[in-house]
């Protein structure tokens, strides 16, 4: 240890990464009274989880390959978010368009038995039999209706502008998450309330091991942590993070997934509401859904060995309006509707010589590594997906809390998230909260319904140091300056993307202009000036 060092941090555990499962993870284990550092490199879901295409859904693909526990597990954890993140996660209606009756029946089967097949067609009968088999999966704390079937006199009706060869479809429901950045931030949040003890920093970077002792550095300087135990939650980054431990690994197999983000009004109007899942002529299977006011198509599914250098190619750009067009042949998705486009990389286990990545389990697993010099374990967290955050969480926390001899004190399950705490759940319940928070703050209904609509049961926070009337923000009037400020006083901001790409919906919805990044800029500059202890990063 060099002199002069500064004092080495206790934790009981320290987790490194804050995606989606770094902070479920956080959170449980805060709730069991374990002292935590959560470090991330970047900000909160700042990597794959903000990549995602924003579904909470069971995975209706999966079944074609026999993942039937976690398929299982994701209808089941779906059900819950719709209620414990009732304010961001809400029910969305979804369409499967079919061009046959018997299509994909040999290649389901083959598929089934873990044969190479390819499915290029999902008839109907694969179809109906999948969903049924789906609603029975979901039937625990089911909240949605279950499936039914459209002819194609039903599609006339409700989605004329499907392509005349689709002869039928199936209709079911997903849960549909409407900001999936703010559910990560509210998860930590959540975690150093249930224990002031731990603590999450956000744009920080681990600097190396050494005998157990951690080096990792923010906009403050060096610092020096120990824990009894380490979690490795940095996704795709897992072997980087590794390797900065002093371990050398090849756990991953990364697979780059790309979205857009279109303004089509005529699109939008066609979907009403609802998302068409359809498989196109290579064998993949894409969604297509209302997105706020805008349309998320996705997505792609490509290798990735280092996903530092993962962007969203012309070429997938291409492929995915190429394939709405299948779908819906009479509209054209040009490059100018396209208003932002997205990637991320899913964080798969490796698997070597695997020639469709596509069919690499998305499941999630636990690899236990020793720290060098330490009789500290490593775990790392691989696999995963949004859906199933919270039991994966939960089963890290399980296995940490062996390793220190502790025993669970309570369950996450049904636990409330942030706002979705004394969130009503029925449209009489809102309606009537709306009414009341209009009349106490002055603003009007319908802005109280937008910012309940982001911040659930938070919102009041924001209400009660509200002094005033709003000031709309610069190019961006659906946002106020008054709102912008809270957030970076209140929410962990400390760069201007942080604001733009992760606390609100700016950039996703292509609304990121030079002045909006200019007016977002100044409020931050002005609350970091007003309190020198308020963070900031370079970005």
């Amino acid at each position: 240890m060099r002199e002069n060092s500064p004092t080495v941090e206790e934790y009981d555990v320290i987790i490194l990464g804050a995606g989606i499962n770094g902070c479920g993870t956080f959170r449980d284990l805060c709730a069991q009274g374990a002292n935590c550092l959560l470090i991330e490199r970047e900000d909160y879901c700042a990597g794959a989880s903000a990549a995602s295409s924003r579904l909470m859904h069971g995975g209706l693909k999966y079944l074609e390959t026999g993942e039937f526990r976690l398929v299982r597990e994701s209808l089941y954890e779906r059900n819950m978010l719709l209620t414990t993140a009732a304010h961001l996660v809400l029910p969305l209606e979804c369409l499967v368009p079919v061009r046959s009756h018997f299509g994909g029946v040999i290649g389901s089967m083959a598929r089934f038995m873990r044969m190479k097949a390819t499915l290029k067609d999902r008839g109907s009968l694969i179809t109906k039999l999948g969903l049924a088999l789906y609603d029975l999966y979901g039937r625990k704390l089911r909240r949605m209706p279950v499936h039914r079937m459209l002819s194609r006199r039903g599609i006339d009706r409700e989605m004329p502008q499907l392509g005349p060869d689709i002869i039928a479809a199936g209709v079911y429901f997903e849960g549909q998450i409407t900001h999936a950045e703010r559910l990560g931030l509210e998860l930590a949040l959540d975690g150093e309330a249930l224990n002031p003890s731990s603590r999450s920093v956000t744009h920080a970077e681990v600097m190396g091991c050494d005998d157990g002792v951690l080096r990792w550095r923010d906009h403050v300087g060096e610092h020096l942590a120990r824990a009894k135990v380490i979690i490795n939650a940095g996704g795709a980054w897992i072997d980087t993070v590794n390797h900065r431990l002093g371990i050398e690994t090849r756990l991953m197999g990364g697979s780059r997934g790309s979205h857009l983000v279109i303004n089509h009004p005529e699109l939008f109007a066609e979907l009403a509401g609802r998302m068409v899942y359809f498989g196109t002529a290579d064998g993949r299977v894409n969604l297509i859904y209302p997105f706020a006011d805008k349309i998320l198509v996705g997505s792609t599914d490509i290798a990735q060995d280092d996903p530092d250098l993962a962007e969203c190619s012309e070429t997938e750009e291409t492929y995915l309006r190429e394939a709405v067009r299948e779908i819906f042949p009479n509209l054209t998705i040009q490059h100018s509707h396209v208003v932002y486009r997205f990637c991320g990389v899913r964080p798969l286990p490796r698997a070597d010589g695997a020639e469709n990545i596509g069919l690499v389990t998305r499941d999630h697993s636990i690899a236990r590594l020793n720290l060098p010099d330490s009789s500290a374990p490593v775990l790392c967290l691989i696999g995963g997906k949004w859906t199933t955050f919270r039991a994966f969480s939960e089963q890290a926390t399980d296995e940490v809390l062996n390793l220190l001899g502790r025993s669970r004190r309570v369950s996450t399950a049904g636990m409330p998230i942030g706002g979705a705490r004394d969130f009503p759940l029925s449209e009489a319940g809102r309606a009537a909260l709306i009414q009341e928070l209009a009349q106490r703050s002055g603003l009007p209904e319908q802005r109280i319904d937008a910012l309940l609509a982001r911040y659930g049961s938070r919102v009041q926070e924001y209400l009660d140091h509200l002094s005033g009337p709003e000031t709309p923000l610069a190019d961006c009037p659906e946002y106020s300056v008054e709102e912008i400020a809270h957030i970076c006083r209140t929410e962990r901001v400390q760069t201007v993307d942080d604001v733009l790409r992760r606390r609100t919906l700016i950039s996703l919805r292509g609304m990121s202009s030079e002045e909006v990044r200019r007016a977002v800029s100044a409020i931050l500059e002005r609350i970091v000036r007003n309190d020198h202890k308020h963070p900031i990063a370079n970005g």
